[in-house]
């Protein structure tokens, strides 16, 4: 709203300062500062009222050291990094942008299953929360919701370069010609030389007629990403920390690919997808940034509150539309190594102790518990220990993700 206001300004009575509001960077900038101080000062008074309400986290008894001290902290914490995150966006972003308004969505859509879930869980005393069938359809949903408006919408599109389309080569430090925007469900491939792939191949092999039902193809793909990183976000959020600080680090990294896939001089540089209008999505991940970052105040060693579902669900969410939206989704099992570690240390775990069951009539464990953090708290290491080990993993994947933008 804030951008609206100043552009006004500045085309009617020449007010100073405010072609600052033109410039992306400025608006990222004043948009993780908000973001931040919203999550740090306000959060402090949400926590409260959740404490006045007696919303506190009711612990199931897994035989962890210092499980119920946890009783009773306030939970649903996910509300302050919606709000932090949405009040930046709406203030300094182009809300008339398609990737922004998708953003949007999946912030309300999940924040709004994640709060169901929290409000069965805390106010009905039903440890088990939302019925698993209605989390998967809420997620199946929004997946359907992102795949038909990446497919569908006309302001979605790249720009292949006139250079490819013509097989030229390019002097060195020659800026590559753009074409016209193209519609396409063209994604990239990590460390692979012309590293573009297009999920319609995956049907027009058969016949390339069949071209114009590639939505067959690329919208179920959407819905398995949506769903895989909600509930790896979900899983993950199971010590102080963990998952707030994970999604900080995966998130910008997103945000690098948003600005520089966004830049058509950046882009060129690099030799990468260049997506228009996807550089304003970095308000929204400075926003988001910010406001993980200022839940983590209070959600470090020991919590003063849990995300809850409200929040890892959206947090998954996001990440997953981000992903997607610049076109870095086969990118997701390296920058978000966290999550899919998580999710498939207790598909592992279910699978294996069937697997003996059947077969011993005893099942048996692979890990002493999952997820996988709870496996190190069972070897006896400290939740501080293991969050910041695995906040160094993330970091080290975030570089190796960065790191595909020129390494093919």
């Amino acid at each position: 709203m804030l951008y609206y206001l100043f552009q006004f300004l500045e085309a009617e009575y020449q007010f100073p300062g405010a072609q600052l509001f033109e410039y992306l960077s400025f608006r990222s900038a004043m948009a993780i500062i908000l973001s931040l101080l919203i999550s740090t000062i306000y959060g402090k008074k949400i926590i409260n009222y959740l404490l006045a309400k007696q919303v506190g986290e009711s612990v199931r008894e897994l035989g962890l050291k210092g499980q119920s001290e946890k009783a009773g902290t306030p939970t649903m914490g996910g509300v302050i990094i919606i709000i932090s995150t949405l009040i930046p966006v709406l203030l300094f972003a182009k809300l008339e942008n398609i990737y922004v308004i998708v953003l949007i969505v999946t912030t309300l859509w999940m924040g709004a299953i994640g709060f169901l879930d929290d409000y069965i869980k805390t106010f009905k005393k039903d440890k088990e929360g939302l019925q698993g069938k209605f989390k998967v359809i809420a997620q199946v949903g929004l997946g359907l919701i992102v795949g038909c408006t990446m497919y569908f919408h006309p302001g979605i599109t790249v720009k292949e370069e006139a250079s490819k389309a013509k097989q030229e080569v390019l002097a060195p430090g020659e800026l590559r010609e753009m074409g016209p925007e193209l519609k396409t469900t063209t994604t990239t491939i990590p460390f692979v030389k012309n590293n573009e792939f297009d999920y319609a191949s995956l049907i027009t092999w058969i016949d390339k007629d069949l071209k114009d039902y590639a939505w067959l193809i690329f919208i179920p793909i959407v819905i398995f990403i949506v769903t895989a990183v909600s509930n790896g976000a979900n899983l993950t959020d199971g010590i102080d920390g963990l998952a707030a600080g994970s999604s900080a680090i995966i998130v910008l990294t997103l945000g690098l690919f948003a600005w520089v896939s966004g830049n058509i001089i950046f882009s060129d540089y690099l030799n990468i997808m260049y997506i228009p209008r996807s550089g304003e999505m970095t308000i929204f991940i400075t926003a988001f940034a910010g406001a993980l970052v200022g839940f983590l105040w209070y959600n470090t060693f020991p919590a003063q509150v849990f995300m809850g579902d409200t929040g890892s669900l959206t947090i998954g969410g996001i990440i997953a539309v981000l992903a997607i939206a610049t076109r870095k989704e086969l990118l997701i099992p390296i920058l978000c190594g966290i999550f899919l570690i998580e999710n498939l240390s207790v598909v592992l775990q279910v699978a294996w102790f069937k697997i003996t069951k059947r077969k011993y009539g005893v099942g048996r464990r692979i890990f002493l518990m999952s997820p996988l953090h709870h496996h190190y708290q069972k070897k006896g290491y400290h939740e501080s220990k293991i969050v910041v080990r695995f906040w160094i993993v993330a970091i080290f994947l975030a570089i190796v993700t960065i790191i595909t933008l020129k390494v093919r």
